[in-house]
Order: C-alpha cells, then structure tokens, then sequence
C-alpha cells in the first residue's frame, strides 16, 4: 500500500520509563507547541550516521556546533541557491534532522549569483585557503591539548602572590570550560567553511555528468575523483608501516604474543631493534592514533576512547598487518590502480563530449579532485583530532568534579546539560572559594539518577527512521552526499509495504559484485573477528574501522550517501560497496551469504 506521508513527529509517545525525557536536554532543540504548525509539515529523518543511540545531555553540544555552522554557511554565508540549511530537533534523545529549501523560487537567481561570486572566490585560491585553515586549525588543536582540569588546592601556590597572577585557580576553571567550549563551536564553524561548498562543487560535477551522459552510474562519476593521497588515510597507512618495520628489525613475533600493550612495550625496551621500534610508535602515536572508535560517524559521543588511549586496538591491527604481510598478501591500498582506472574513465567519458564542452568538463573534474581532498580530510582535523580531545578533556574535568566530593562518578556530569555543567562549576567553585559545602554535591544528585534511568530507556527504544511528510523534491548538497536522502529513496520507503525481505535497496557506494559470508560488526572492538573475504554489514564506518578493509570482500552499511566514508574507503580499496539500505543491520545475520551488488545498490540475501 503506497503512502504520502510517515508518522507524524507529535504522534510518537515516550516509551515506557522515559516519561519527562525532555528534561534532559535543551528546551530550544525539541518539537514544541509553538512550532508544531510548521514542523508537522516537515519531512524529519534520524541522524543515525552520527547518532545512532540516545544523546547524553552533555553531548547535545556536538549537534549544536553543525546546526549553527551548516546553517549559517549554506543560509548567510555562501548563499547556496537551491537549499538553505539543515533544521534540528531532539525526539525521544534521538536527532532528527531537516533540509530547509528555499522556499520562494525567485530568491534563487538571487542566492545564486551571491553564491557564484563568493564560492567562486574560494574555488580560485582553494589551495591558499586551504593551507591557511590546515594552520589554523592545529594551533586550535594544540591549544585544547594544553587545557587541564587539576582539582582545586587547598590552599594557592605562593606564585599566585609573587608572580602577581591576580586570579585564582577557581576562576581558571571556569575560564578553561568557557574557552574549551568556545574553541569547539569556533573550529565548528571552520568544519563547514569549505565543507559545504565542496560538496556542492562535487554536486554540480555529478550534476553535469548526469545530463551529459544519461548513462552514467553515480559509482563511474565518483571514480573520476579517487585515488588522491588524503591525510584521513595516514593513521592506517602508519599501522602498516610500523608492521613493515616490525618485521623488518625482527621482533613481529613479539608483537603477535604480546597480550597486553604495558607488557610488550616493556619488553621491546629491553633490545636495541624493540626500542628503535617502540620510540617510532611513541612518536606517530601522537596525532595519528587520536582517533575516535565511535561505531559510525567520529566525535558524536564522549563515550568513545581513541587508539592513543586504548593502545590495544592499533596493535591489534599491526599484528594482522604482519599475519598478511607473513602470508605474501599485499596490505597497502592498490591507489596505482585507482588513479589508472580514474585517468581511463575520465577519458572515455570526456571523448563522448562535443569539443566546445571539453573545457567546462576539465574544469569541474579538476574542482571535484581538488575539493574532495578536503572532503575527506576535515574528518581527521575535526571530528578526530578536535572532538576526541574536547572528549578526553570533558572526562579529565568530571574526574576532578569527583576527587573533589562534588560527584560521585565521573559519568554523572555528562546526565547534565552543558548550561547546567556551568552552574556546577560555579557552585563547587564558590563552595571552594568560602571554604563551605556547596549545594550541588545534593543538589543534583537526585537529577542525575533519574536522568540516568530515563536515558537507558531512550537508549533501548528503536527510533523509526523517517517522520512527516516528504518533499517533493531533496536538494540540500548534505542531505543527498552524505546521508544519502534522495527524492527517490524517499518514493521507495514510502512504498516499501510487501517489499521483498531477501532484497535490500541502497545506493551503490562503490562499483563491482561480491557474494560472500556476512559479518555484522557493532564497534571497533569486534574488527578483529572480521575474516578473510567477509562482508561488511554495519551501521556505518569511520576512519577508524579503515584496516580492516584489507580483509573485506564488500561493504553494507544502513546509512549514507555516494560521499559518506563508507562509500568513498571502498571505492579506495576497489571493493563493492552498497550504503544507506536503512536496515542491514536488522535484516542480516552473521554467517549468512549475501550478495552485494555495488553497481545497482541492491544487496541479495541468499541464505534466509
């Protein structure tokens, strides 16, 4: 039975023991009476590329940061004609996200000459500003690496006084919270600077080969941009050369019985090639191994640790690089080939071409290569580097709340909003100051254990995927590259009643054909049971899941568009790859043999 429209957003109730649940997060970011007008007309879909469980109070600040970023490049900034930005709103803990068009069709050739004139600025010195963010950006990261949290001391080292400080240690914690806070929504903004209109150079190079060549499949266009050497790749890349050198000085052994990392690093000490190989690793593991293990989408959750915290994930990862290596098969990514298939697609495509469009052909396939860089690069700046730190900091922060009685577990603070986390620190600072009991170590003691209940109840309810009505059209550049929400995916969840159970419908990721046993894959942690020629199944994947595509024969992940990291990893790689089904992960178990085809974006369940 076909249907013009999904559940509407004020018809979904709270599940069972999440009654009062928008306690837990900000009054402007939920459905409300004063909007439910407009929002009932709206078309809403899950935010489970970056939040696939129930948000944490604290961490509503990571959905803010893009909300207000996106939005204002797409809108104010760089006036995209067709789309403006992407609406938020918390249901239930769970983000659901809407493309706002333009509604007035006139106000288009308006934006689009504003557009043309500014993004146009930036395609021309791309590689300037380029280089020019990279600096900026870093000297952010340093300066958030530098931030602490020690607890406050009974009585202030005498430099206060002689070096004239002038300010206590109580005033520098709430200063070093605002400026933490403060550098995440700055270096947020920064994230989209060249984000969105990356995606729309590459939108309007799809645009222009599509109408050029009716033909064409979404995976032959993307290839025309692969191959490139991207520093999202580089935390992989030195796993496998740290392999290479292991074997190389001769210790991979060691590294393969090692159970626990204290244990191997103390006894590679002990010899000159384990402590030539061991000061290599110390000194990569800082930056290359912050990186988030979030299941899908890097930086969404503070409950993630990194490689630099949990060691033992990266060496997991360098003992399967020297099984491969010991087992003559190759680990390093066939880019040679990737770049020989890109020159030869791009070729033939262009011949096809009459001579007067050659020109404008080149120039938006020399744009897409140029900007995809950055597309996939931010990732490592930002959502690794800059959000695993902020992560880490916020934690060292609820420890010292708890060394100084004011809580009881370092997970209580994130049950409290960040305005909230504010407060308590202004009352355990003033409770310090005086030398008296704040309110807060009661206070929100009640708050935070039925918060906790309530999330575990948000956190266990399956939020539907799609709500409201569908537009007519999808054209917001992130909604259709990244999330892969197309006016066509819409139309077919919209008709899914008596679908076929064995047949998945997704978008083709990356081109080819594989059948192969299924792996259903959760976290980082369960990579190491991937074997051989496995297929993928997941929700989706993150940088930090990029070893293990040296063992896979395919990818399925249940969201994501053409340019989600799925996608573009496997394309890397040269292996199939269907994203966005909706629900693999559901649909599939461990075992079964699937077949994926990457060419059409349709996965086949063969073993029911």
């Amino acid at each position: 039975m076909n249907k013009k429209s999904f559940p509407s957003p004020v018809e979904i109730k709270a599940p069972p023991g999440a009654e009062g649940w928008e306690d837990l997060y900000n009054w402007y970011h939920l459905f409300g009476e004063e909007r439910a007008e407009q929002d009932e007309k709206r078309f809403w879909f899950q935010d489970r590329l970056h939040h696939p469980k129930a948000l944490y109070p604290y961490d509503e600040i990571f959905c803010e940061g893009w909300w207000l970023a996106l939005g204002a490049f797409n809108t104010r900034i760089f006036a995209l004609p067709p789309a403006l930005g992407i609406d938020q709103r918390v249901l239930n803990g769970y983000l659901y996200i809407s493309p706002v068009p333009v509604s007035n069709p006139e106000d288009i050739p308006r934006r689009a000459e504003i557009f043309q004139k500014r993004a146009g600025y930036y395609y021309e010195n791309w590689d300037q500003i380029y280089s020019q963010w990279k600096v900026k950006t870093t000297k952010r990261f340093e300066e958030l690496k530098a931030i602490s949290f020690p607890p406050l001391p009974d009585i202030e080292d005498e430099s206060i006084v002689f070096d004239r400080i002038g300010s206590s240690s109580g005033y520098r914690l709430i200063e070093r919270f605002q400026r933490m806070i403060l550098i995440m929504y700055e270096t947020f903004q920064w994230h989209f600077e060249l984000l969105n209109i990356g995606y729309a150079a590459y939108l309007t190079f799809f645009t222009f080969c599509r109408e050029a060549f009716p033909q064409i499949s979404d995976q032959s266009i993307s290839r025309m941009v692969g191959g490139l050497k991207i520093d999202l790749y580089r935390p992989d890349d030195e796993l496998k050369r740290l392999a290479k050198k292991a074997e190389q000085l001769g210790i991979g052994d060691q590294l393969i019985q090692a159970k626990a990392p204290a244990d191997l690093f103390a006894n590679l000490a002990k010899t000159a090639p384990g402590e030539q190989w061991l000061s290599d690793w110390q000194t990569t593991s800082d930056p290359w191994f912050r990186v988030a293990t979030d299941p899908a989408h890097p930086g969404g959750y503070h409950i993630y640790s990194t490689w630099l915290e949990d060691q033992a994930i990266p060496l997991a990862y360098v003992r399967n690089y020297i099984q491969q290596l010991r087992n003559g098969e190759s680990i390093d990514r066939p880019t040679e080939k990737i770049l020989a298939e890109r020159d030869r697609i791009t070729a033939e495509y262009r011949a096809l071409l009459a001579l007067e469009d050659m020109a404008g052909f080149d120039e938006l396939v020399a744009l897409a290569r140029k900007v995809f860089v950055y597309i996939e690069e931010h990732m490592l700046y930002i959502d690794h580097w800059m959000w695993s730190t902020f992560w880490m900091k916020s934690r060292e922060l609820a420890q010292t709340m708890v060394k100084m009685g004011y809580l009881d577990d370092p997970e209580d603070m994130f049950y409290l909003r960040r305005y909230e986390v504010m407060e308590a620190l202004y009352d355990l600072v003033a409770g310090w100051a005086v030398g008296s009991r704040p309110r807060g170590a009661e206070y929100w003691r009640p708050i935070i254990s039925k918060r906790r209940d309530i999330y575990r109840a948000l956190d266990a309810w399956e939020a539907p995927l799609v709500l409201g009505i569908p537009p007519a059209e999808v054209t917001e550049p992130f909604t259709v590259m990244l999330w892969g929400i197309t006016t066509d995916r819409l139309q077919e969840w919209l008709q899914d009643a008596g679908a076929d159970k064995s047949t998945l419908k997704g978008i083709a990721g990356s081109p080819g054909v594989v059948e192969g046993a299924a792996r259903l894959i959760y976290s980082v942690e369960e990579l190491e049971t991937v074997q051989d020629g496995e297929v993928l199944v997941c929700s989706a994947t993150s940088p930090a899941w990029s070893p293990v595509f040296s063992r896979i024969s395919a990818a399925i992940s249940d969201v994501g568009g053409i340019m989600s990291h799925a996608a573009i990893i496997c394309r890397e790689y040269g292996l199939p790859a269907v994203v966005g089904t909706g629900n693999a992960m559901a649909a599939i178990r461990t075992g079964q043999r699937v077949l994926v085809d990457g060419n059409r974006g349709v996965v086949s369940i063969l073993e029911i």
